[in-house]
């Protein structure tokens, strides 16, 4: 398919550039990866623990499990993906992670066969079936899925590139904070294995036909050039160059400081945020406050993140990327401070919004244009999938990091201590976080 671009029609034939149609493509590509994202799994999770044999500790260490296996082979889903292009990733993962969806339909059905074939107790057997299920659902769609479908838009947008990644941004954003909402609606109509079926047909068949007939790689494959026509003749501002001289390998790119600066960066940052998301109405309570309080943080969060984002993903494509990544741990200090000295006070509580929204909301900023601009297009699957390799495992630590928090110590000021040390440290190191391009 990499090299069919032309099939079944030509994109250098459309009246316009074909690059818009592929930042509307990314974009409901990433939207079909909500199955295996956090916010897909956690409307399933009150219907799993009544129907399944599990409690919510081994269905928690279960997902643990499957993220933290997903992320240690994103990266060489990201070498294939430079190999093989973002058509084929895509209708791969898309066939895949329906293929998942419909295993973990049958996860009761697979544990009782367990136990008439084996020793292995019906606990045992759900808790490996759904770690394997869980595997299977982050890998393809948090994984490979959202790592295809970015990549392949940022690779149609060159100096267009920070507002393509704001459209993309925003739109995920939105459509993420709604997934809970609606597959709840769905759970109700269908129960939880109707509700995953019906996703299944969904990625699986209906999204990876239009896979087939929309997502190309990359415009040059189609006879095209990033950016589309820009307009000539007008002096522009002076902007960062946005891709590299020459494109680095995984290799190269492991050997420079800024790679680990920004990559350890956005790992402490999704074991920070998923870590509050998860434990959100515990943590309130130990301050005083009741579950609406708590829950009641995402909406101005969003707002925050959301403004944000769309701002300095614009700003990116003028600024050195080394100042937003500068903002985006200091979002994290201060969300770390208000852990620190929660106590049901209203200053700790809008610092927790105010940090959390500027670490939510440059947070799609960073991950997406850094890679391409620092290390170029060549490997950029390898690259960006190694660097998300590092934040998935930091997103599957978070949750049982805070709660060994308030295991040994009551509260979760011992969690936010640990990330304030961790984020002074990088908000140093950031300083020395230039493009590693310009310096070779």
């Amino acid at each position: 398919m990499k090299n069919h671009s032309n099939t079944p029609f030509a994109p250098a034939r459309m009246p316009f550039f074909y690059g818009w149609v592929i930042l509307v493509a990314g974009t409901i590509g990433m939207l079909m990866s909500v199955p295996g994202q956090t916010v897909g799994v956690s409307a399933f999770t009150e219907d799993l623990l009544l129907d399944l044999n599990v409690d919510r500790d081994n269905l928690s260490l279960a997902y643990l499990v499957g993220t933290v296996f997903s992320g240690l082979m994103i990266t060489r889903a990201g070498k294939l993906y430079d190999k093989i292009g973002a058509r084929r990733m895509a209708f791969i993962a898309g066939v895949l992670l329906g293929g998942m969806l419909l295993y973990l339909t049958r996860v009761d059905i697979l544990a009782e066969l367990f136990q008439q074939l084996s020793w292995i107790s019906p606990v045992v057997a759900t808790f490996i079936l759904l770690s394997f299920g869980f595997w299977g659902i982050r890998f393809f769609g948090q994984g490979m899925l959202t790592m295809v479908s970015r990549n392949m838009v940022m690779k149609w947008f060159d100096k267009r590139r920070g507002m393509a990644n704001a459209v993309l941004g925003i739109f995920t954003a939105f459509g993420f904070s709604l997934a809970p909402q609606v597959l709840s609606r769905i759970i109700e109509q269908l129960e939880w294995k109707g509700a995953w079926v019906a996703l299944a047909i969904l990625t699986g068949l209906l999204f990876t036909i239009f896979v087939l007939i929309i997502f190309r790689d990359n415009p040059e494959s189609c006879g095209l050039k990033p950016d589309g026509r820009m307009r000539s003749g007008k002096k522009r501002r002076k902007r960062p160059p946005s891709l590299p001289e020459k494109d680095f390998t995984l290799k190269q790119a492991r050997k420079t400081l800024p790679f680990w600066v920004f990559t350890l960066s956005l790992s402490l940052a999704a074991l920070f945020v998923t870590g509050i998301t998860f434990h959100v109405v515990s943590i309130f309570d130990t301050g005083g406050m009741d579950e609406s309080i708590a829950l009641g943080i995402f909406l101005p969060t969003s707002l925050v993140a959301v403004s944000l984002q769309f701002i300095f993903s614009y700003l990116s494509d003028f600024i050195r990327l080394k100042y937003i990544l500068m903002l985006f741990v200091a979002g994290m200090l201060v969300s770390s401070v208000a852990l620190v000295i929660f106590a049901g006070s209203s200053f700790a509580y809008y610092l927790l919004i105010a940090g959390n929204g500027i670490v939510w909301g440059l947070y799609a900023v960073l991950i997406g244009v850094t890679w391409p601009r620092f290390y170029g297009l060549k490997h950029l699957g390898a690259i960006s999938g190694y660097s998300l390799s590092w934040t998935v495992i930091g997103s599957a630590l978070g949750p049982y990091f805070f709660s060994l928090s308030i295991k040994y110590t009551g509260n979760y000021a011992m969690a936010g201590l640990l990330c304030v040390v961790l984020s002074v440290a990088l908000f140093v190191l950031a300083l020395k976080a230039d493009n590693p391009a310009e310096t070779v």
